[in-house]
């Protein structure tokens, strides 16, 4: 029975939809404005400390907002071994690699253009999530065919590495802002650092997070029986998930987002696989595929496109277009600015959801 189960569920994993989808939504969400305008709306009362949950740390700590882009990179991750499956049985090893070769070419312009979007002039910075997993897609295509310990061995050594780069370059203060490995080979790359202290080597201890996201997909593909999945993904995403946390409290290795220390890679690596577990059994298992799930499935359907859409032509043109009547109907009655924008950025998210719903019904995708 289990057995068949694995069988079947390897088919097509809507836990995985949901999961890729509800990311998705989430950063739709502050392309949106959502963020920003809660956290302005609720400044200063019992809900603060939940509007914080929705920024990113300033250095050295973790919020719910630092889990999303792991979360992200390990979903594809996770999702690799079921496209390989599908595009093997239709080609070869070596189409298969022109098709990843081309993915990553393009999310890597895609990235590189959107700070030219952000910036409103050309620029070469490489600080955006596509650049990222450009390069950790590719790293994990390159040893996806490897045994999985091995893939965990070398996750681990990108670890090490990036250790032993942060503390060579500066043995006092590895992990200072602004003075660290990771701002210097940004001047190295583009003659510039990043405001906000984010740095483009992060794509070497992050490619963990896709790699172990591979590592998950290949065991959900085997036929291995379910609960020895949900087992051996409870255990190692404990593991990781605890070892993290011990190198911040030990003061071996801070949690820094910013950065990618290898103690905030571990430790938002364990979430990722222990929410996955979640996913997988809550939805996969024991069948709760309810139809509300797809408000969330239907934005995963097309992910790099809506990610795009909404921070380009969504924030620049459709917050504006939004206010015309959020602003023109709610001003007059009396209503607070702040709250006023906060419908706004919830009328621009749906918007958002609803192309991302009306491309499902169509069975449109674009595909990178």
């Amino acid at each position: 029975m289990m057995s068949q189960l694995a069988t079947n569920v390897s088919k097509r994993l809507f836990s995985l939809d949901v999961f890729r989808g509800l990311t998705m939504f989430l950063l739709i969400a502050e392309a949106a404005g959502f963020h920003h305008n809660f956290s302005e709306l609720v400044e200063g009362t019992a809900f603060s400390g939940l509007a914080h949950q929705l920024h990113h740390h300033p250095w050295n700590g973790l919020r719910f907002w630092d889990l999303i882009q792991p979360f992200f990179m390990f979903i594809v991750g996770v999702a690799m071994p079921f496209s390989m499956r599908k595009r093997l049985a239709s080609g070869n090893r070596k189409a298969v690699t022109r098709h990843i070769l081309r993915r990553c070419i393009l999310l890597f312009s895609f990235g590189v253009l959107l700070h030219c979007v952000y910036s409103h002039a050309l620029v070469w910075e490489l600080w955006n999530v596509l650049v990222q997993l450009a390069f950790t897609i590719l790293i994990a295509y390159i040893i996806m065919h490897l045994p999985s310990r091995t893939q965990i061995a070398i996750s681990i050594g990108l670890l090490v590495l990036t250790e032993i780069l942060y503390r060579t370059y500066n043995a006092a203060e590895p992990y200072s802002q602004g003075g660290n490995f990771g701002a210097w080979f940004d001047m190295l790359v583009m003659g510039k650092t990043n405001g906000g202290h984010w740095v483009f080597i992060n794509f070497v201890p992050t490619a963990a997070h896709t790699i172990w996201g591979v590592v998950c997909g290949q065991a959900l593909l085997s036929n291995r029986l379910v609960v020895e999945k949900l087992k051996s993904f409870l255990i190692w995403g404990s593991v990781i998930l605890v070892l993290g946390f011990a190198l911040d409290v030990l003061n071996i290795t801070p949690i820094i987002k910013r950065i990618a220390t290898s103690s905030f890679t571990l430790a938002s690596g364990g979430i990722a696989i222990l929410t996955l577990t979640l996913f997988y059994w809550a939805i996969d298992v024991r069948g709760h595929q309810k139809n509300w799930l797809r408000i969330f499935s239907v934005v995963g359907t097309n992910s790099i496109f809506i990610y795009l859409f909404a921070e380009t032509v969504g924030a620049q043109w459709f917050r504006g277009f939004g206010e015309i009547w959020t602003k023109g109907l709610l001003g007059p009655i009396g209503l607070p600015d702040d709250f006023i924008m906060v419908v706004n950025a919830l009328l621009v998210l749906f918007i958002f959801w609803y192309i991302t719903y009306f491309l499902d019904q169509k069975n449109v995708y674009f595909k990178v």
